[in-house]
């Protein structure tokens, strides 16, 4: 059996300062619609509103970057960020909460989010957090909330989640633009299940099926990491894991051996070369969410 833990560490040394240094790294901006824009780094990409209501960031990457997309957010003519919404709990998500809220941003987030942050962490037996006070959200919500800002319903909507128990999608209704947060990450790797986080990639399948009902063709979609995606890309990738899926769920129900599961390698067709997360790791992951004997949804 391939120890689940261990890629984890791997992935978040991967995905976080790992590669590059912070005074190397660019942030680029994309302007998708007017007012929103999505900005490029190193971590989770960020959604960015801005206009007369004031600057809405979604999600804000690493603390150290902080300087720089302030930086990104003032070169697009936008206020200082009045509020900010987490896409699930994350560092690479929101290691920018604690610079960000004693900025004076106001940080809103799925009630799970809060939970997580708010506690101790354990990760491949070492414990983290919990994060200080002014990084944590104080605006949460159990299903979703609206933020009327700059010509948009700013709409979030937790269904379930997947990737971890708290993620959200943040969608600009009226603009046709949806940020999936790491449900989705577009052709840079496998997706990340985090059981420890309350990850299951059965709740991530439901979610992904309400989050194509809020897209047609013409969506623009942003990714938790990766270019920006359609429509299309959002269906390949839940029909890719439906594949894996199945083929785990008629390999359990053959009463296989994870290890004889793992060998199978049922995601090697859709593995991405230096991807966060190899064919083996999120096969075990599917293992263990298709195995579970129960799964606890908020």
């Amino acid at each position: 059996m391939i120890k689940y833990t261990s890629l984890l560490a791997a992935f978040f040394a991967t995905a976080a300062f790992a590669q590059t240094p912070p005074a190397e790294v660019n942030i680029k901006a994309e302007i998708l619609a007017p007012g929103i824009a999505v900005l490029f780094g190193q971590g989770g990409n960020i959604g960015v509103s801005w206009g007369e209501d004031g600057t809405v960031l979604i999600d804000d990457q690493f603390a150290p970057l902080t300087p720089k997309i302030q930086a990104a957010v003032t070169a697009l003519g936008a206020t200082p960020v009045k509020y900010l919404i987490n896409t699930h709990w994350h560092g690479d998500h929101t290691g920018g909460n604690e610079n960000m809220g004693k900025a004076g941003a106001i940080i809103i987030a799925q009630q799970n989010v809060r939970l997580r942050m708010s506690t101790p962490q354990t990760r491949d037996g070492k414990v983290t957090g919990p994060s200080p006070k002014v990084a944590l959200p104080v605006i949460t919500y159990a299903d979703g909330i609206k933020l009327y800002a700059n010509g948009y319903d700013i709409r979030t909507v937790h269904t379930g989640g997947g990737h971890t128990d708290g993620d959200s999608v943040v969608v600009w209704q009226g603009a046709n633009i949806i940020h999936m947060g790491d449900l989705f990450m577009n052709k840079v790797s496998l997706p990340f299940i985090d059981i420890a986080s309350g990850g299951n990639v059965l709740h991530l399948l439901t979610t992904l099926d309400k989050a194509l009902v809020l897209t047609n063709p013409q969506t623009k979609i942003i990714p938790g990491h990766g270019p920006m995606a359609s429509q299309a890309d959002l269906i390949a990738w839940r029909d890719m894991i439906k594949s894996v899926v199945r083929s785990v769920q008629a390999s359990v129900k053959a009463k296989k051996t994870v290890a004889q599961i793992i060998a199978e390698k049922p995601a090697a067709p859709f593995e991405v070369k230096g991807g966060f997360i190899s064919g083996d790791a999120f096969v075990e992951a599917v293992y263990k969410s298709v195995t579970a004997k129960a799964t606890h949804m908020h």
